[in-house]
């Protein structure tokens, strides 16, 4: 072993040992935010960090404060977010201890995770996905010496989550080249491996055929040295991914609120397997004298003791910067080219979207296209991107397991290197078990990342009730939607508003979900036809936030008029309504075309100018989207007012139900809305 190498490995591991005992000595200073330590860890830590190159993005988990140190952050920096000081480099002060972002040139790349119990194995994943689609695609630095790769760092307990799986299931089938380390230490919280697990994570690897993996003792630096240099070594040669297990103590508590004495029975046997000792034995083994180890020693905790007296003085931020960074600033600000261009041809709403992806595509190889069933063979159940593979190959049009979390969470990552992914969850109903991803790793990203890290992606989800679907194929979900921040969330009307929203969502930097009523793609319901449009040019674009003000009508005095408050199918059962009713001279419609940003000007002075308002729904309308809009429409415009905020939705029941009867009887239609209405104008 380099001298030189045990040198600076032992230097790491004083210092991220001296940080823990400060905290300690420092217990009422610094407890005021929960935070968690290394201590223990910190051979395996260092041993890895001090091998990664600038190139390779890293993940790491809560408890790697030795592994940032390792990267060449200085205490000082990683004190600013234990005390959530406002020149935090990670987040301005918005999260704990050891929740890394990093963008700087000289080390490696963090992006953006949440606290790393396991879902951090998704967005790191989705960053090995992205690194291979750029070596495919020609679009890597072919001048890097070294190809990067991902590191993932996982603790043991976090290893049972599903979504582990998936993200490992994946690298396996794609041969991704990602470094998975697990530190096993034993324990979840209180709960410890005999009771929460069936096999340690070296054991479940096995199960997942071409994910390599080894078992080491994490708290012997030369071994884990080694261990990890071989790894790297076959990872950027060969290009697939790795497992490491690493067997550790926990010397310190769970975190700075869970006290490891309040429950641990194994406190002396951890003790015994402390990687300090035994790295300092192996630099005597290497000829370093008594009193050089201690000058090391003796360096890292004065430079700690320094450094952590700096922290303290340091600005807290400001109640104002609360504001910064929830989303990126896009360039789409205004609509763009030609929406009605002479000669085209007039197609229905899913073909809208279809061109769009395409034309993108076309123009840009960092887009791509995946989720469940838009391959070759099918193009999307909705045939949504149907020739899309035939033209671009399976490597940027390609179909994912049955992995909601997956398809969402590997966008952050895909993101981080600078792709653009467009990726799709079947139907609504499916959209669960993606949104653990994308409430805690894509919304928050940019927010917790101070601007560092937004989310470049798309998301498409055919949504509504159309053709007896049933209760697993009809949902609406937009009040779940809406009430995650950080999102944009379009909910177009018709194709040429799909095209033009399409093509603002890829320039905005910014995670944008857009829901695609399936009942309008081939305008098959009746009533649906101005669904349908005159396929709009390619550079055209719809920014996100304008509602467009259908059937404008004057302010009258004389009779009496509403604002009816729509999008999606609502917008045709509110048309159809109005016409039915030879009121279309009384009837002012708001399509809002997006729910975030919802252009609230435009709805407030049409509500202002007649009286009354319907909000119209497919969803359910108690607790919904809808009717938190009725609320903040009757605040604003009280005074203003001759009726009630009125709402239309579905029927209050649990799910829409198969048969064809139950399920009139359960969604709106124009009959129903016709009805509404009467009665809001005769109010």
């Amino acid at each position: 072993m380099n001298k030189n190498i045990l040198q600076k490995g032992f230097s790491n591991l004083c210092t991220a040992k001296a940080m823990t005992e400060l905290y300690e000595a420092n217990f009422k200073q610094v407890s005021k935010y929960v935070h968690a330590t290394s201590r223990g860890h910190e051979a395996i830590q260092t041993a890895l960090g001090m091998q990664l190159l600038p190139q390779d993005y890293a993940f790491p988990y809560y408890r790697d404060d030795a592994m940032l140190l390792s990267f060449g952050l200085e205490p000082y920096d990683v004190m600013l977010q234990l005390l959530a000081k406002k020149e935090d480099p990670f987040s301005g002060g918005r999260t704990y201890y050891s929740h890394p972002s990093l963008k700087d040139t000289d080390k490696p790349k963090i992006p953006h995770q949440s606290s790393a119990t396991g879902m951090q194995a998704i967005p790191a994943t989705g960053v090995a996905m992205g690194m291979q689609y750029k070596e495919l695609q020609g679009l890597n630095d072919a001048s890097l010496k070294d190809a990067p790769l991902v590191v993932c760092s996982l603790g043991d307990a976090s290893v049972t989550e599903g979504e582990i799986a998936e993200a490992f299931q994946m690298a396996a089938l794609k041969q991704m080249p990602i470094l998975y380390l697990v530190q096993d230490n034993g324990w979840d919280i209180s709960a410890n491996a005999a009771e929460t697990r069936a096999q340690n994570a070296y054991e479940y690897a096995q199960g997942f055929h071409g994910l390599d993996a080894i078992s080491i003792d994490g708290a012997n630096f030369t071994e884990s040295y080694e261990a990890i240099e071989k790894v790297i070594k076959i990872i950027r040669k060969e290009r697939r991914p790795f497992l490491v297990h690493a067997k550790v103590p926990l010397l310190n508590h769970h975190t700075s609120g869970v006290r490891m004495e309040w429950y641990r029975d194994d406190l002396e046997e951890a003790r015994s397997r402390d990687p300090y000792p035994v790295f300092k034995k192996q630099l005597e083994n290497h000829g370093f004298t008594a009193k050089e180890i201690d000058a090391i020693e003796n360096t890292a905790k004065t430079k700690v003791q320094s450094d952590f007296e700096k922290a303290l003085q340091a600005e807290d931020p400001k109640p104002e910067d609360l504001f910064t960074h929830d989303f990126a600033p896009t360039p789409i600000s205004e609509e763009k080219g030609e929406r009605t261009p002479d000669g085209a041809d007039k197609v229905v709403m899913v073909d809208c979207a279809l061109f769009a992806v395409e034309e993108l595509m076309r123009k840009h190889k960092e887009c791509l296209l995946y989720g469940q069933d838009v391959g070759g063979r099918l193009g999307g159940v909705f045939r949504e991107a149907a020739t899309l593979a035939q033209k671009f190959g399976d490597d940027r049009v390609f179909n994912t397991p049955i992995q909601e979390a997956f398809i969402v969470g590997s966008t952050v990552g895909m993101s981080a290197v600078g792709l653009k992914p467009i990726v799709e969850v079947q139907f609504a109903d499916y959209i669960w078990p993606g949104l653990n991803q994308l409430f805690t790793e894509v919304s928050r990203s940019c927010y917790l990342s101070n601007g560092k890290w937004p989310v470049s992606m798309i998301l498409r989800v055919p949504i509504g009730a159309y053709g007896s679907g049933g209760p697993y194929h009809s949902s609406s979900v937009e009040s779940v939607i809406t009430n995650i921040r950080g999102i944009k969330i379009a909910y177009p009307s018709n194709g040429a508003d799909l095209k033009g929203l399409m093509k603002a969502a890829y320039y905005d930097p910014n995670p944008v979900v857009i829901l695609e009523h399936k009942g309008l793609y081939w305008s098959k319901v009746p009533g649906t036809l101005t669904a349908t449009s005159v396929e709009p040019s390619e550079d055209y674009v719809l920014p996100f936030g304008k509602a467009w003000v259908l059937q404008e009508i004057w302010k009258q005095e004389d009779i009496e008029t509403c604002t009816i408050v729509t999008y999606g199918m609502g917008v045709h059962w509110a048309y159809n309504a109005s016409g039915e009713l030879d009121m279309r001279d009384q009837i002012e419609i708001i399509d809002l075309r997006t729910l975030y940003p919802l252009d609230e000007d435009t709805i407030m002075a049409s509500v202002k100018k007649t009286g009354k308002c319907l909000v119209v729904t497919e969803e359910p309308s108690n607790n919904s989207f809808a009717r938190a809009l009725a609320g903040k429409i009757q605040e604003e415009c009280f005074k203003y007012l001759d009726a009630p905020v009125m709402t239309i939705g579905s029927e209050n029941m649990p799910a829409i139900p198969l048969n064809s009867t139950l399920e009139q009887t359960m969604i709106p239609s124009t009959e129903k809305v016709k009805a509404k209405i009467e009665v809001l104008l005769n109010y």
